[in-house]
């Protein structure tokens, strides 16, 4: 098999351990006969990645942890509430369960008191004062579903390592760092655990740590509105949570792959839902520890599209050179063309690793189509033609410099502002704000007005971003970015050192542009009057701001808001095109000093279009479909006090194209 995937063109592979395979998942047996395909691979020059456990999620080892290890299972926050008239003593059993806090709230005032203090021996003893008081107990209580690991314990993490990274390790160590190459995780979430409520045992002691101050009183944020403390709370609680997910989880798994001399990849459950909150936290900051982030492609061509930039941005924010998409599971009856769609649609959004997930061990036995093995009778015949294009793709866009003029404010804060533990599906993505539009905003830019941009984290703004002159500059030491204008999407919530610096910026010459909502809220207690008044500096008529503020953003009223503000873009379209059946997108990098622009065209229709590129380019046309390289026709124009290098842009239906500057331009 491993010989015949080599002869198609893959060379390199992850074994997927599935339902009814025999021997038994982490045996002496299984690892003996894992062995045999590990030695295989390198005595053919193939790459093995190691798929971390026994289907997915991943977090269980099999079903291992839960039999040796069940202290390190997954747990959640409960909430007992009872409604109490005072004045009136009142004595109570708290439920079985770690307890977090216990807090009365006053229903007319919103005053809220810590009881904690007032429980001992498993009990809550406590003179109710006059007035209706809510009395909630929260405790973080074991849940164990699907026998996952608590995502966000280390120590817990760490054991279940022991079960799969660590035996895999100690069974065939020279095969790390050399034919195994990396490892794979597989959609851990928070939505496993009942109502998507995972907690962590130690959450208040790391909390007081980390922050300064006990997080009990704030506890009913989590469940219902508290006043004008609400969002803080949540983006305090909530926030912490997913910077345990981000430490707890891919960061452990991280450092031990680099020990081991391989690099981790793996993504996370859902990632195209707007709110991320109750899935993984906070999906830029799930990346920020990791390699080589990626995300899932599967079920129906495109499903994710709205999810790529996002992902490919956290590469981008920390400054990694690899994202990974695991693609193709689950598309029944899929063209062989969506081969090609599915790539240049993904590579054109900055995604540059491609893991087919659609080769199978019977393939009288496919468990998710298409079957893109060698043996297929669909596709294989089109994979060796199909993976020398992917290899170019690679070649071309890994690592370098992603060139851009636009941020987009990823909103984080609104989003953790508005979540709360109850209403909605989990799996879904629980509370859902109204004026989350940032991927809506997203994909309008790319797909219809075809302006990149990338996604920017609100603590990288303040990090790791620079004001210099009218530009805000991304200061990393490889994906350096330059930006011209700065969108903030639809926002209730944000934080307001953000706020501050997003002022700077306004203030220096730098476009600011907001939509759908202008935040009113701070993420920070007490700091809303201050956010407010940025915020009319910025928008307000009375303030003499000069940012501007899209009520509906449309694809006209974004283009006519991002046309006056720059007067030439990156990569400008000279006609706006409608295509059909895919999209029409484009990708710039600088790559050991070249300029690399791919353009791809996914729709079922040739395309002819003039295209703009912001200085005086030296092209050659570069064809990743057949390897050839050619000349590129151009006409240099100047517009704008700006040189300008015109392309007449022609793609057939399903091709894409790379134009390439020539070395030392």
């Amino acid at each position: 098999m491993l010989g015949a995937c080599q002869q198609r063109g893959y060379y390199g592979v992850g074994i997927l351990p599935a339902h009814g395979m025999t021997p038994e998942f982490m045996t002496p047996e299984f690892l003996d006969q894992y062995q045999v395909a590990v030695d295989k691979a390198a005595a053919l020059g193939m790459k093995l990645c190691l798929y971390d456990e026994y289907w997915f999620p991943s977090g269980s080892a099999g079903g291992l942890l839960a039999k040796k290890f069940p202290e390190a299972l997954s747990k959640r926050l409960d909430m007992q509430a009872v409604e109490v008239a005072g004045p009136k003593a009142i004595e109570q059993g708290v439920p079985v369960g770690k307890l977090m806090a216990a807090v009365a709230m006053e229903a007319a005032s919103g005053k809220r008191l810590d009881l904690t203090p007032h429980v001992k021996d498993g009990k809550l003893a406590w003179d109710v004062p006059a007035g209706n008081w809510k009395i909630m107990i929260f405790t973080c209580v074991p849940d164990g579903a699907r026998g996952l690991v608590d995502y966000l314990d280390p120590e817990a993490v760490k054991k279940f390592i022991s079960l799969t990274y660590q035996a895999y390790y100690d069974k065939f160590p020279k095969h790390f760092g050399t034919t195994i190459d990396s490892a794979f995780y597989d959609e851990p979430t928070f939505h496993w655990v009942q109502g998507g409520r995972a907690w962590t045992g130690d959450f208040n002691e790391k909390f007081r740590q980390t922050k300064g101050y006990d997080a009990a009183i704030y506890y009913p944020a989590l469940w219902m509105d508290i006043g004008p403390e609400t969002a803080a709370a949540r983006n305090e609680l909530l926030g912490f949570r997913a910077e345990l997910y981000a430490t707890g989880f891919p960061k452990v798994l991280n450092n031990w792959c680099r020990e081991h001399g391989i690099k981790l990849t793996g993504h996370v459950d859902q990632e195209e839902i707007v709110n991320p909150v109750g899935l993984c936290g906070d999906l830029m900051k799930a990346f920020k520890y990791q390699d080589i982030p990626a995300i899932d492609q599967v079920f129906q061509y495109g499903r994710a599209s709205k999810a790529y930039k996002i992902v490919s941005s956290s590469a981008q924010n920390y400054d990694r050179p690899l994202v990974l998409t695991e693609c193709y599971g689950g598309i029944n009856k899929m063209p062989v063309a969506n081969l090609y769609k599915e790539a240049m649609d993904q590579f054109a959004k900055g995604i540059n690793c491609m893991v087919p997930h659609a080769v199978w061990y019977l393939p009288e036995k496919i468990i998710f189509q298409p079957d893109l093995s060698p043996a297929s009778a669909g596709y294989g015949g089109e994979l060796p033609a199909y993976n020398q294009y992917i290899g170019r793709l690679q070649r071309m866009l890994q690592g370098g410099r992603h060139v851009a003029d636009i941020a987009v404010l990823y909103p984080i804060a609104t989003l953790q502002g508005g979540y709360y533990f109850g209403p909605g599906k989990p799996y879904e993505g629980g509370v859902i704000p109204p004026e989350a539009d940032y991927m809506d905003v997203g994909e309008r830019l790319a797909l219809e007005l075809r302006r990149d941009y990338t996604f920017v984290h609100p603590e990288v703004l303040e990090e790791k971003c620079a004001i210099a002159g009218s530009e805000m500059r991304l200061e990393n030491k490889v994906n350096a970015e330059q930006w011209k204008v700065l969108i903030m999407p639809g926002s209730r919530t944000i934080r307001l050192s953000v706020l501050q610096k997003i002022k700077a910026f306004h203030d220096q010459g730098g476009k600011v542009i907001a939509t759908t909502r202008l935040p009113d809220t701070s993420a920070e207690y007490g700091k809303d009057a201050e956010v407010r008044k940025l915020v009319e500096a910025m928008f307000g008529k009375d303030g003499g701001g000069k940012a501007r503020f899209i009520a509906s953003p449309t694809a006209a009223t974004l283009k006519a808001a991002l046309d006056d503000a720059v007067p030439g873009y990156d990569v400008t379209f000279e006609n706006e095109l409608k295509v059909a059946g895919g999209n029409l997108s484009y990708m710039h990098k600088v790559v050991d000093g070249r300029d690399v622009y791919f353009f791809g065209n996914s729709s079922d229709g040739a395309v002819e279009v003039p295209v703009k590129l912001r200085g005086r380019r030296s092209l050659r046309r570069w064809d990743p479909h057949t390897g050839e390289i050619g000349p590129c026709e151009t006409t240099a124009l100047r517009e704008k006090d700006m040189d300008i290098t015109r392309v007449q842009l022609k793609l057939g239906a399903v091709r894409s194209v790379f134009l390439v500057s020539e070395p030392g331009e």
